[in-house]
Parts: structure tokens; C-alpha cells; sequence
């Protein structure tokens, strides 16, 4: 059985793609009788304006009241993936070996659910991190929130 977040996602991607976006990713929080569904969208060369965001937010909205996925209210946000770009899927992983990221894991690993460490690649369905010189091999499976740590 699909997740609320798989089901959105694959509703919401191809009208992210079919309006020139890359579909990033979303999130989907859901408290009380309120939900947020948020999107993120990219675009490769030129980057996202604030005009992609409004119209995909207009597409995804007239979608959204059509099909009626989320029961009760919900605030949708459309977004560009910013500077601590959130990182959901090994191809997006792959994009950025050799940076910095910042792993939350869904359950503890000795000890801990946080690392910070250099990603040194994706190995099958592994992500690599590299932590005070020593080497971790998580599934991405096993990761809950990932977010890349912009350099300045």
C-alpha cells in the first residue's frame, strides 16, 4: 500500500514536468486537523523564479481540488530546493558526492540518528558518508531526512 507521500508525489511529478520543472521532491506534514504539502521544483540551468513557483503551485492546486488527496485543510507551498538542498532519492545523492550532507536516520545506528560527513558516493541502494575518517555505508532506505550543508 502506497504512502500519502508516494501517492502525492506520483500525482503531483507529472505536472511539475509537464510545466518545464524538475519534480525535487516533497514533504508532507500533517498535524491535527491542518496539513502542509510542500514541493520542491528545480531547474537545471537556469534555476527556479518565483513565476515557475506560482505556476505550479496554480496546477498542482487545480489538481488538488479535483482529485481531493488530503482530507481537511492543508496550506500547499511551492519552493526551490535552496542552499541545504534536501536530498530524497540516489540519483540526487549521486549529484552531490564530494559535499558535505547532513543524514537523519529513521532509526539509531551506534548509538545515534545524526551524521555530518562528506558523501563519498552511492554504492547499489548505499549511500557512502564519510565521518571523522571513518566510513559509513547507510541503505537509503534507513535515511529519513537528508539535506546538503552549503559551503560559504
Amino acid at each position: 500500500m502506497a504512502t500519502k507521500e508516494e501517492t502525492l508525489k506520483a500525482m503531483i511529478a507529472p505536472v511539475v514536468e509537464a510545466l518545464g520543472c524538475e519534480f525535487w521532491g516533497l514533504e508532507y506534514l500533517s498535524s491535527g486537523r491542518s496539513a502542509l504539502l510542500r514541493i520542491y521544483i528545480d531547474r537545471a540551468e537556469e534555476g527556479v523564479t518565483v513565476e515557475d513557483c506560482e505556476k505550479v503551485s496554480r496546477q498542482v492546486s487545480s489538481l488538488m481540488d479535483v482529485e481531493d488527496p488530503i482530507s481537511g485543510e492543508y496550506t500547499l507551498e511551492v519552493s526551490s530546493p535552496g542552499l541545504e538542498r534536501p536530498l530524497y532519492n540516489l540519483e540526487q545523492f549521486q549529484r552531490y558526492v564530494g559535499e558535505e550532507v547532513a543524514l537523519k536516520l529513521r532509526f539509531p545506528y551506534e548509538g545515534r540518528r545524526k551524521f555530518k560527513g562528506r558523501l563519498n558516493g552511492v554504492e547499489g541502494e548505499d549511500i557512502l558518508l564519510v565521518v571523522d575518517d571513518h566510513e559509513y555505508l547507510f541503505p537509503v532506505d534507513s535515511v529519513e531526512k537528508a539535506n546538503v550543508v552549503p559551503r560559504f
